[in-house]
Parts: C-alpha cells; sequence; structure tokens
C-alpha cells in the first residue's frame, strides 16, 4: 500500500510517498501559492496526480497543515498561514481527490512521525515540539495522536511562559491576540527579540546558535536566557502529561547544546524527586512532518 503525506507549509508543499515499512518511495516540493486558497488546492491536486502517474497506483492521503479542523464548524482554524483560516479545507480535499483524506496539525504528524519510527520509537507517551517560526506541539500515546475535543491538544505554545520574572512581564504581544504566550519567547523570532533587547544587535536565531557555540559570550548570554525559558516551559508539560520523551523539532532543535543543558535545569521545576524523561533530537529531521502525514493513516 502507498501512503501520500502532504505537508502544507507556508512556503512550500512537499508531498512524500512511503511503503508499507516507511521506506521513501517518491517525494516533490512545489512553492505554496501564498495568500490563494484555490491555487493551494490545485497545487496539492497537481502533486498527487504527478505521484500517482510515475508511481503506477492510488495511494492513502495525510496531510499535515498549519492550523487545525474547527469541531464546530470543519473549517479551518488557528492557521498562520491565515488565507485557510475558515475554509473547508477536508471537504474540498476529499471532493477533488475523489477519497477520504485525513488531516492533523504539522506539529502533531511530527509528533507522530518520530513516536512511529523515528527518535521516540517504543516510547509510550510522546510530547513532539516544534521550535520554529511559530511554536506548537503534539501527544502520541503508544502510537496514537491524543485528540481532543477542542482540537488543540498539545497547543502548548500559546500557554503563558511559566514561572515569569518581573522582568518577562506581561511579555511580547503575541498573534493570538494575548501576552506572554510561550511562544511568543521561545520561537526562533522571540529568541532574535531577546538578543535585541538585550544588546541592540539584530541576529537571526540560527546565527545566535552559530555564534553562542563559536564562543562568543553575548550570544552565550542569550541561549542562557533561552534555555531557562524551554526548561521550565517543558516542565509544565512534564509535570501534567509526564511523557516518556520529548522530541524537540523545528530549526531550534538543530541548537545541540539544548539537549544536554534542558535536562539539569528542569530538575528544578518539576515535581518529582527525579526526572527520566528522555529528551531527544528529531530522527526525520525537515522530513518528519511529511512522514507523520502519511503514517495518518496506518495509526
Amino acid at each position: 500500500m502507498i501512503r501520500f503525506g502532504i505537508d502544507l507549509g507556508g512556503t512550500k508543499i512537499e508531498l512524500l510517498a512511503l511503503n508499507g515499512t516507511g521506506e521513501a518511495l517518491w517525494r516533490r516540493r512545489v512553492p505554496t501559492p501564498k495568500g490563494d486558497y484555490s491555487g493551494t488546492l490545485q497545487a496539492i491536486g497537481q502533486l498527487v496526480t504527478d505521484a500517482e502517474t510515475e508511481l503506477g497506483g492510488q495511494g492513502s492521503i495525510g496531510i499535515g497543515t498549519p492550523g487545525a479542523i474547527s469541531k464546530a464548524s470543519g473549517r479551518m482554524k488557528n492557521c498562520n498561514s491565515t488565507w485557510l483560516n475558515g475554509q473547508p479545507l477536508l471537504e474540498d480535499l476529499q471532493q477533488l481527490l475523489s477519497r477520504p483524506v485525513r488531516i492533523a496539525n504539522d506539529a502533531d504528524c511530527f509528533a507522530l512521525s518520530e513516536a512511529v519510527d523515528g527518535a521516540a520509537a517504543g516510547a509510550t507517551t510522546v510530547f513532539g515540539v516544534i521550535l520554529g517560526t511559530g511554536v506548537g506541539g503534539g501527544i502520541v500515546v503508544r502510537n496514537r495522536l491524543l485528540d481532543g475535543p477542542n482540537a488543540i491538544a498539545g497547543e502548548w505554545g500559546h500557554n503563558p511562559l511559566p514561572w515569569p520574572t518581573d522582568a518577562e512581564r506581561p511579555g511580547p504581544d503575541c498573534y493570538c491576540g494575548r501576552s506572554g504566550c510561550i511562544e511568543s519567547f521561545l520561537s526562533g523570532p522571540g529568541l532574535t527579540r531577546c538578543h535585541r533587547e538585550r544588546t541592540a544587535e539584530t541576529l537571526e536565531a540560527f546565527q545566535i546558535v552559530e555564534r553562542a557555540d563559536a564562543g562568543d559570550p553575548s550570544c552565550g548570554a542569550t541561549i542562557e536566557i533561552y534555555e531557562d525559558r524551554l526548561a521550565r516551559a517543558l516542565a509544565h508539560i512534564i509535570n501534567i502529561l509526564d511523557p516518556h520523551a520529548i522530541v524537540l523539532g523545528g530549526g531550534l532543535s538543530n541548537c545541540a547544546r539544548l539537549y544536554r543543558s534542558i535536562p539539569l535545569l528542569w530538575e528544578r521545576y518539576v515535581f518529582s524527586d527525579r526526572v527520566d524523561t528522555r529528551l531527544v533530537p528529531p530522527r526525520h529531521g525537515d522530513s518528519s512532518g511529511v512522514r507523520g502525514a502519511a503514517w495518518l493513516w496506518e495509526y
């Protein structure tokens, strides 16, 4: 059986075809038609047509999106690709592709991929984290996504930063309309803002990480602030969910020092005498989201 996974991102749409053992059969990326809902549907349809023509058969289709389907309306909500919000994406795609389609949040797909055959394979409960332009999360229990009645399971990025200092209150404004959200502190733009506020120097998140690794004391201090904030935020997850493994994804997951420092820092915040939760980097990297979308039809 062929499983098609589609990652519907803000800048690119990727289709990956997997066989039953998780081997990649076909892959292609195209630019996302930003702001164009009809064009987005057409791009997805063309990718599926091209894949099935070249592979010589149909497959199941799972799609990872930057939002979720509202249980109230059946339409998309919470998408930072705002042209998807309010649209009947599932209904339109099923009509376009003439078959059932499964849709999940892209962070959920990431978590599922890493739980099924990634860095957290074999772990009973997995929390998958996205640390990128935004901050998201997904929960997988025994290789099944946790899907709540509000379709927001794992959305830790829009909770307030735990145990804030006076300097962190009320916190930066967030696009969700509130202030002080975890996302506003721990996203890539949040790291950039933190460094700029400290030093008046504007650097991209990856530049801050690179300079810190090279011994730059100013960037190193910024990363130390980030590490403590991330430890606090993940400690809340451990206190509530107590996952066996936490997998980091997104651009900031490439910061190797996080996997050493965070387990040492979160011990002071977790309500336990010992923390056995594993913090691990992703096995599949940038491919985790699209792989997880394909696995929506297996698990």
